[in-house]
């Protein structure tokens, strides 16, 4: 017959000894949340102070880990270079969407931003550049009308000290607590990317993962030249809604940057260590020629 204690599982170390107990009192050794970290590509157990000398990429596999706006902005600009632009604008609650409120709240509190996206401008190499940096922390980076607002602005900012554009996307889309104001956005922002364009000044997209939605659909994809980060999921709908609405099984890979470097939406693939050297270089590349000197 069994008893109780055929369920108990024995407490055994790896030399099948019984397991030290702990006393009354006594503190066993233990290791703390923030110090290491699990790669969701590899699996593999990473210590955070090594995975922040690698520019939050795994050693092992290559996974890119999310940045925030502030960390994405310290790595590319010149050190003390980065004069944010609108920094106390932030989103209201006017359609008095339930709970609306709430999560903005929420998401102030777990990003330490205002809103989805800081703007500014400042030097990359010495280069000066109009740049944009989006926040997935605040509500995975989703585009309210206070987001198109921020963008247009740093647009038309540019366009009147001719500026190049430098931006990094991330997004779920557009901020459904918003509705149609945030709908918007897509048609506004395109027009100050256009009028930007007009006047012959350089935009250069860089997408992380996520770049979704009608982030995507707008002026993430305006690029004169558009920039990726491997693994990054891009797309308008998600691979999910598409296979459900087409029935049909989609490629291994469908809408991750490789895929989308292959069909010839993205120009190319930046590894997170080698963008600061890259985007100098396009920078410089597309820097005004006086006409004097031509």
């Amino acid at each position: 017959m069994f008893n109780k204690s055929s369920f108990i599982k024995p407490k055994l170390s790896l030399e099948g000894e019984s397991a030290p107990q702990k006393k009354s009192g006594e503190l066993l050794p233990s290791i703390p949340d923030r110090l290491m970290t699990a790669c969701p590509g590899c699996k593999r157990a990473l210590f955070v102070s090594e995975l922040r000398e690698n520019h939050s990429v795994c050693p092992g596999c290559g996974y890119h880990f999310r940045l925030s706006a502030r960390e994405r902005i310290a790595f590319l600009a010149d050190e003390g270079s980065f004069v944010e632009h609108d920094a106390e604008a932030e989103a209201h609650d006017r359609l008095s969407f339930p709970h609306y409120q709430e999560k903005l709240e929420a998401a102030r509190k777990a990003s330490g931003e205002r809103e989805a996206v800081v703007t500014g401008h400042c030097t990359v190499d010495g280069y000066k550049t109009a740049l944009f940096a989006m926040e997935p922390r605040f509500m995975m980076g989703s585009m309210s009308a206070t987001v198109g607002d921020k963008i247009v602005r740093l647009f038309e900012y540019a366009l009147e000290h001719r500026l190049p554009v430098v931006g990094y996307t991330v997004s779920g889309g557009a901020r459904i607590h918003e509705g149609m104001l945030s709908l918007m956005q897509m048609a506004k922002t395109s027009a100050a990317v256009g009028r930007h364009s007009d006047a012959g000044l350089f935009y250069l997209t860089i997408l992380t993962d996520p770049t979704t939605g009608g982030v995507t659909a707008s002026f993430a994809m305006l690029g004169d030249i558009i920039l990726a980060e491997p693994g990054a999921l891009i797309g308008f709908a998600g691979p999910r809604v598409i296979e459900q609405t087409m029935r049909q099984t989609l490629p291994e890979g469908f809408q991750r940057a490789e895929f989308l470097v292959e069909k010839g939406f993205v120009d190319k693939i930046a590894p997170r260590g080698e963008q600061r050297q890259l985007v100098s270089m396009l920078l410089a590349l597309h820097q005004e020629v006086p006409h004097d000197s031509i």
